[in-house]
């Protein structure tokens, strides 16, 4: 009778780096415009503490939404930490590639989103104390950051890229100064009293308010000549026409936060100037941002019937709307008109609905490996064989 001898097992020695390595490669493909899901996370949040009409429970739900958006951040600023440190060959291709670097705007707005909320609704949780500092800090590097990105990214714009057409995504880079300018003013009451401090901040949050407004107005009729000459944009960028809402909504926000702040703070003559801006200014630019939301809502039904499949770009759905939501809260607040109540509830129902769409589809992605290689199983990858014993 004859023996099978069968050979000793071979034990593959690991080496200590490569669990490491594997994390690191699983984050190769993550770029800048990721962080529009934290932006868009946060804003849920931000905008659910303000709204106008009383809804029960919507505080608390605002606090654990903001909680998600720091996880997130945190998530993000480790995975795209490790991009750098790891995969520096494609952080260079981000910057040089025309259609990829202006998400680097996105950067700063998921800090500044994120500072915003936790002083808005996140001090509930972790005190008034803790709050601002965190927001200081945020809204510091937001600021740092964004003004950077806004100055550095048209610089690749004009000596690099080689453009054809105009989207909007080139406003990505000029909206972080607004976004600073409308949640800088949460920090005024912080300061010492009596000193410069609060009227420089909000001198410097109102700068940022031009030096971004006057940069939307440049790049704003390129995007609407793209679209009568060009037609519509392609199926997946069709969201992006959302992006239009955000430095509108935004603007909106910010002179009503100025109006909020400027009593005390500046002289009698400028801080009714404030107020009376808040609604001369808020008013036309929030009918000019409903009659983008349903031009841009059209246009995506559109693509939707032509076969429009979920990407990343979905998540342009939610920090723009919610933007116009924290315009027309502040609205309300500065006129007493109800009208501004409801059209802040109804916007906010409208982003609710797109982030609870946007963020379910992208865990389903990333859950099937579809929207970063390596983080799960890609549809139609061969399954493990399996012998069966006879």
């Amino acid at each position: 009778m004859a023996t099978l001898v069968h050979p000793p097992a071979v034990r593959r020695t690991v080496h200590p780096a490569e669990p490491h390595r594997a994390k690191a490669g699983r984050v190769r493909h993550l770029g800048p415009n990721w962080y529009a899901s934290v932006m868009g996370t946060a804003i849920v949040a931000t905008a659910g503490a303000t709204l106008p009409v009383p809804v029960p429970g919507l505080r608390t739900a605002a606090a654990a939404v903001w909680a998600l958006s720091a996880l997130l951040l945190a998530a993000l600023l480790a995975g795209r930490a490790l991009h750098w440190i790891h995969h520096r060959d494609r952080a260079r291709e981000h910057l040089m590639d025309p259609a990829v670097a202006p998400f680097l705007g996105c950067v700063p707005m998921a800090l500044l989103a994120v500072g915003g909320a936790t002083l808005t609704v996140g001090r509930d949780w972790i005190g008034t104390g803790p709050a601002v500092a965190i927001d200081a800090a945020l809204f510091t590097a937001g600021t740092v950051t964004g003004l950077v990105v806004a100055v550095g990214v048209p610089y690749l714009m004009v000596v690099h890229h080689r453009l054809e057409h105009a989207g909007p995504a080139w406003l990505l880079p000029v909206v972080p100064p607004m976004v600073s300018a409308a949640l800088g003013p949460l920090l005024v009451p912080h300061l010492p009293a009596g000193g410069p401090w609060r009227e420089t901040l909000l001198v410097c949050c109102y700068a940022l308010f031009g030096l971004s407004l006057l940069a939307t107005l440049l790049i704003l009729p390129l995007v609407f000549g793209r679209l009568v000459t060009g037609g519509p944009l392609p199926l997946a960028l069709t969201p992006t026409l959302f992006l239009v809402l955000g430095p509108l909504g935004q603007s909106a926000t910010a002179a009503g936060k100025f109006a909020d702040v400027a009593p005390g703070v500046l002289p009698a003559p400028y801080a009714e100037g404030f107020t009376a801006f808040a609604v001369l200014y808020g008013v036309p630019v929030m009918g000019f941002a409903l009659l983008w939301l349903a031009l841009a809502g059209v246009l995506v039904l559109r693509a939707r019937r032509r076969g429009m499949g979920f990407a990343m770009t979905w998540w342009a759905f939610t920090f723009p709307v919610g933007t116009c939501v924290t315009a027309a809260e502040g609205l309300a607040a500065h006129t007493g008109l109800g009208v501004f109540r409801w059209l802040a509830a109804g916007l906010y129902v409208l982003l609710v609905a797109a982030w609870l769409t946007a963020a379910a589809l992208t865990v389903r992605g990333l859950l099937r490996g579809e929207l970063l290689p390596g983080t799960g199983s890609a549809p139609g990858a061969p399954r493990r064989a399996t012998a069966r014993t006879r």
